[in-house]
């Protein structure tokens, strides 16, 4: 009886250590990273910096450089990426993410985080040269996703309106006096952020310059 017991007992200890837990454990030290691209760009602008991530201890489960249509609204864009939040959410099993965002990608994350819950699970977020008041060089394109950064524009009117920076969510701009994409360049400065003039860039420059690299990584560490 005592040795059935003992049999028991050890198989019933050797179950629990082979029980498969119900959630992944996050990370420590960070939260996992959702890097966001610009109008007519694809997630390989983000190889330089991604690569920067890694060697700071990052995971490739926990970088995540996502691709979308870039010619559909800004607004439709952040549903899409609000399930990639909760997608990147889940199978870390983090809390929340840092959002980086180059060119438009800052106002599709932008719209997520001000309407759409985004104040709950976006810790940091960071636009680089985003046309975050509109840019005059949006007048040249004619999709939907252009008509959105037009200065003055019904989009940027609502999700400028009020609180720039809404919630608990750290928001972080860079922006250069050489960029010749957003213009005017002070576009991107947004009232509540931590806002950095960076020295000349030009506007694809940001997402390889190792300067921005290292202040981006500061600002979310």
């Amino acid at each position: 009886m005592r040795r059935s017991r003992r049999l028991s007992t050890v198989l019933i200890a050797l179950l629990a250590s082979l029980a498969i837990p119900a959630a992944p454990v996050a990370a420590s030290g960070h939260d996992p990273v959702l890097f966001v691209h610009g109008w007519n760009s694809s997630s390989s602008v983000w190889d330089e910096m991604v690569a920067d991530f890694r060697a700071d201890g990052y995971t490739d489960d926990e970088l995540v450089a996502w691709d979308y249509n870039t010619s559909q609204s800004n607004e439709t864009t952040a549903e899409e990426f609000g399930v990639v939040v909760d997608d990147l959410l889940a199978s870390t099993g983090a809390s929340a993410v840092d959002v980086v965002t180059h060119s438009m990608g800052g106002l599709n994350t932008r719209w997520y985080v001000k309407f759409l819950g985004g104040t709950e699970t976006v810790d940091d977020w960071v636009s680089l040269a985003g046309p975050n008041h509109g840019t005059d060089t949006a007048n040249t394109c004619w999709q939907t996703s252009c008509h959105e950064m037009r200065q003055g524009s019904d989009f940027l009117t609502t999700l400028n309106d009020g609180d720039e920076t809404p919630g608990a969510t750290n928001h972080g701009t860079w922006w250069s006096s050489c960029d010749s994409i957003i213009l005017p360049q002070e576009s991107t400065v947004l009232s509540g952020a931590d806002n950095t003039q960076t020295a000349c860039l030009s506007h694809s420059a940001f997402t390889t310059d190792d300067t921005v690299s290292a202040q981006v990584r500061a600002f979310v560490a």
